[in-house]
This record gives C-alpha cells, sequence and structure tokens, in this order.
C-alpha cells in the first residue's frame, strides 16, 4: 500500500483547484515547504504571498482578502493556527462569518520528533467551540485532497482542516465520493462501533479485522467532518451495537469522543469509551512508539473494544 503524508493532499488540492478558481490565494507562513503550500506558490506566484511568522496577521490579512470577495488560504502548524491566531480567527473571521481556509498541519502525536510543542492535541478542541467553523479531520492524502477541494468549491464560512506530517496508508481513492457533513461508515458490523478520524481511522480497519478473528464484529466509521456532526448516523449505529469506541490523536476533552459523547448522551445514551491523549502533553519519539506509549495502536484499540464488547 502507499505511504504518503496527508499534507501533500493538502499542497495537491490547493495547486489543482487554482486553476479553475481564480479568487483563491494563499498566504504562506514561512513554512510553505512543511505544509506544502510551496506548490501553489511556484504555479501562481501572483496569487501567494508570504507573510512570514507572523499567524495573526495571517489570519487578519485572510480575513480581509474574503470581505473583499477572495478565496484565502493559510497554513501553519495546528498548534500556531489553533492558539496563537485564536483572537483573529475568532473575531476576524469566525464573527464575520467569512470563507477562509484554515491549514492545521502537524496535527496528533504521530508528527514524532518535533515533540510536545509542535504536536497538535488540542486544536479541535478549539475550532469546534467557534461559531460558524466546519472543522474537517481527514483520514488519508487522497481523502486530504478531496476534503480540501471541498473546503474551496463546497463549504461556505470559516473552514478547518486538520492533517499530519509523517507518511501514513493512502487507502482511499481519490474518486470517492466526500460529502461534508457526512460519516463514511467503512465496514459493517452488529456488536461494536469504532468512531475514528484522522490517522486514527486505519489502525480502526486494522483493530476491526483483528476482532473479526475473535467473532466480534465491529462497524468502523470515519468521522471526517467533526463539526458538522452527523448526528443521524451516529444514533443508527449506537442503537445497533449499543456501545461506541472513539478513537483520535487529540487529548480526550473537547475532541471527537466529547462531541459524540455530547450527542448520544442526548439522543441515545450507550456505553462509551474515549480513545485520545490522556490529558497529557506528547513528547519526542518515533510515530509508532508514540502511539504505543501513549495507548492508541492497534492492539490497543482491539483490547479497548473488547472491554466494552464484554461490558455490554
Amino acid at each position: 500500500m502507499e505511504l504518503k503524508p496527508t499534507r501533500f493532499g493538502f499542497g495537491e488540492a490547493l495547486r489543482d483547484v487554482g486553476e479553475i478558481e481564480k479568487r483563491l490565494i494563499v498566504l504562506g507562513l514561512d513554512i510553505s515547504s512543511s505544509v506544502c503550500v510551496h506548490w501553489f506558490a511556484e504555479k501562481f506566484p501572483e496569487r501567494f504571498f508570504s507573510i512570514g511568522i507572523a499567524e495573526q496577521n495571517a489570519a487578519t490579512i485572510a480575513a480581509g482578502l474574503a470581505l473583499e470577495g477572495f478565496i484565502p488560504v493559510f497554513s501553519t502548524y495546528g498548534v500556531f493556527a489553533a492558539f496563537r491566531a485564536s483572537d483573529q480567527i475568532r473575531i476576524s473571521i469566525c464573527y464575520n462569518n467569512i470563507h477562509v481556509i484554515i491549514g492545521g498541519a502537524h496535527a496528533g502525536i504521530s508528527v514524532g520528533p518535533d515533540g510536545a510543542t509542535h504536536q497538535a492535541l488540542e486544536d479541535i478542541a478549539v475550532m469546534r467551540a467557534l461559531p460558524h467553523m466546519t472543522v474537517l479531520s481527514p483520514c488519508d492524502a487522497n481523502q486530504t485532497y478531496l476534503a480540501t477541494k471541498a473546503a474551496i468549491q463546497q463549504i461556505k464560512g470559516p473552514v478547518y482542516v486538520r492533517f499530519g506530517r509523517e507518511a501514513v496508508p493512502n487507502f482511499t481513492s481519490i474518486t470517492d465520493k466526500f460529502t461534508p457533513g457526512k460519516i463514511d461508515e467503512l465496514i459493517k458490523g452488529k456488536d461494536v462501533t469504532i468512531v475514528a478520524t484522522g490517522h486514527m481511522v486505519y489502525h480502526a480497519l486494522k483493530a476491526a479485522q483483528k476482532l473479526n478473528t475473535l467473532n466480534i464484529s465491529a462497524s468502523v466509521l470515519n468521522v471526517h467532518t467533526i463539526k458538522p456532526l452527523d448526528q443521524e448516523s451516529l444514533i443508527f449505529h449506537a442503537r445497533k451495537t449499543g456501545c461506541v469506541l472513539t478513537i483520535e490523536e487529540h487529548q480526550i476533552h473537547g475532541g471527537l469522543g466529547s462531541a459524540v459523547a455530547e450527542c448520544l448522551s442526548q439522543h441515545y445514551p450507550v456505553l462509551m469509551k474515549i480513545m485520545g491523549m490522556p490529558d497529557s502533553f506528547g513528547e519526542s519519539g518515533q510515530p509508532e512508539e508514540l502511539l504505543i506509549k501513549y495507548g492508541l495502536h492497534t492492539d490497543q484499540i482491539v483490547d479497548e473494544a473488547l472491554k466494552l464488547f464484554k461490558k455490554k
């Protein structure tokens, strides 16, 4: 299977959509090649502006461009987008409900060697709390490409697209349909529902295969849109299996698991387990080692799913 960083899908989509959408403008923040917006810059230098290490300025410039009818994109590491520029995103972008696309790169613990300062583990919580903000968290490079295109061409208002650094399995098809706000059911099951987002979707699929050898039938749901959340699909699967396990490269507070719990607690309470970062910062290390240390690897997902099923 091809291994490809999700950030590549983001950069390729900007470059390709730029051919069609002449209003598209990209702002670089001194890490253009790292977040892959350099491909757009090389092809459309007249529509690329280097802002430097100035995330707050980029957010306000993007807001001004959007108010003038352009479609601005700026991208930086998720820790800087969600925190350093949070005031400008909240007031200049979200309060005005304008169409600005924000690329949140280097998401999750699998960023690896860059360590705690660069591992975005709280960005979902921040972004989904902002009024009008759409939050996309695609599972691989192909889906990141489709999600980025949808952010530009289909969604109105502010959009946060979350993606990672390391090469991961690219297991979806570039020809798949991407519908913002709808959950993708990847495996049908009857015993337990595994709800995953981002890089954890592939681990959820592998866990479901292992559970199948233990005669446990697991549904696997890919939540590529965390906000707005597909409540109808979640409720359907909760009714079907009676227990839900959520998995994310994010703090257990405020992320995907919290969003799912908010939904089900109000509409169809079931047994739940939230897997994520245990109220902890990450550290420097290899992605695989970090996933194991913080309990997010395939075998650990299998163990938690078995515990949940037995409780049910």
